[in-house]
């Protein structure tokens, strides 16, 4: 299903629009008829689905050998509203999101570095690479929850 990063960058864009619409139909319901619930839902949806995106960013600046510019956007975008969808948009035109996963070491130089030799070996092992981004999200997910949301409790 993903056998591109352009596959899966694209379906991530995608669910970040989707659930900013999940949030903000939320705070539109707790602000005209009090259903707070409705925020507690979006919100969590939502924020699970932005850490997800953030963590396919990361893993597509690695793989894609993107400049921090072209990486801060990308994350950026994740953070207003519906931005998912022309960012992806702009680096598909550009050729940002061309070719396949980085399986193998090339002559570039950041082939011989840690971070791309560790890539490669989780790209060869993809469930072990799901298992670890599906785990990192949820601790952080749990701590977010923990923390509290954003501007503090009523």
């Amino acid at each position: 299903m993903f056998a591109t990063p352009k596959s899966l960058f694209r379906v991530l864009a995608f669910a970040e629009a989707v659930t900013w619409t999940l949030l903000i139909t939320g705070l539109i319901l707790r602000a005209t008829i009090g259903l707070d619930v409705a925020v507690s839902i979006g919100g969590g949806i939502h924020g699970f689905v932005f850490l997800t995106y953030g963590a396919t960013a990361v893993l597509l600046t690695v793989n894609q050998r993107w400049n921090v510019g072209t990486a801060v956007l990308t994350i950026g975008s994740a953070i207003i509203p519906y931005a998912t969808i022309p960012v992806e948009l702009w680096l598909a035109r550009s050729g940002r999101l061309a070719g396949e996963w980085r399986t193998e070491a090339s002559d570039h130089p950041r082939d011989a570095g840690w971070v791309d030799r560790a890539m490669r070996w989780f790209l060869k092992h993809p469930y072990i690479l799901l298992a670890l981004i599906a785990a990192a999200v949820v601790l952080l997910f749990v701590v977010l929850l923990i923390i509290g949301p954003p501007g503090g409790s009523k």
